[in-house]
């Protein structure tokens, strides 16, 4: 069932072939958005977008590299050709290391903040214009509850999805009277394949899954909602704001 709540918008969603970034194209496809989806998997992302488009989505693929601002411009190059708009922009690639301060290497370091923090900024900077001509547009820029929390680990990652967070407040402030509103989404312990293989070792014993009052990790399918609400016109006086979606993982 569909209520076509981005019907006549168009989005440009990264990572779209990992867990999140599929489960929220397939989503955004039945909402009737029309969408420029971005990877740097090629196979998996043209298998993609020949899926959706055999359903009736009008959906273009192109390989991106969110860490290159060549490759940012080359894309929303091909939005403006293809479309002449940009309504949404949902920037979730991104990638975790896990080791802590000490544990991580200055390469691996430089790695997940080009990625996750550099390639989130590199996404507005380079879609901003679109966006602001539209006049009603709408930035979902994806941190996680270790952006919110420490964890004793992670300090790559966690640093990164820090600093997303502020970016999206900033940025919200900054673009708030230009018809952009920008808001992080905050995922908790979701069964991803980023994590998958964590998972499968450590299973209900996994000590984040331990610390969610839902015992359990969430699914990819209950996040894409979240960034649906905030990518369509029910969310118009939203901006700025933390979207959490954890199982409680945060409340205590």
């Amino acid at each position: 069932m569909t209520g076509q709540r981005l019907a006549g918008k168009v989005a440009l969603i990264t990572g779209a072939t990992g867990g999140l970034g599929t489960a929220t194209v397939e989503l955004f496809a039945r909402e009737g958005a029309r969408m420029v989806i971005t990877d740097v998997a090629e196979g998996p992302l043209r298998d993609l977008a020949q899926r959706l488009g055999t359903r009736g989505t009008e959906v273009l693929a192109a390989r991106l590299d969110v860490s290159s601002a060549r490759e940012w411009d080359e894309v929303i190059g091909v939005v403006r050709e293809r479309f002449g708009a940009l309504d949404v922009l949902v920037n979730l690639a991104g990638i975790v290391d896990w080791p802590g301060v000490e544990g991580t290497t200055e390469e691996d370091w430089d790695r997940v903040i080009d990625v996750n923090q550099k390639g989130t900024w590199l996404g507005m900077k380079a879609a901003m214009p679109l966006l602001r001509a539209g006049g009603n547009a709408s930035v979902i820029n994806t941190s996680s509850v270790l952006g919110l929390v420490g964890s004793g680990a992670a300090a790559a990652y966690q640093a990164s999805k820090g600093a997303v967070r502020l970016l999206s407040k900033t940025a919200a402030v900054e673009y708030a009277r230009q018809g952009v509103r920008i808001n992080s989404v905050h995922p908790g312990v979701i069964a991803t394949p980023m994590i998958q293989e964590l998972l499968d070792d450590q299973g209900d014993q996994q000590p984040d899954i331990r610390r969610t009052p839902m015992r359990r990790a969430g699914r990819a399918e209950e996040v894409a909602p979240a960034i649906l609400f905030l990518a369509c016109d029910e969310s118009s006086f939203v901006t700025g704001s933390e979207l959490v979606v954890d199982g409680g993982l945060t409340a205590h």
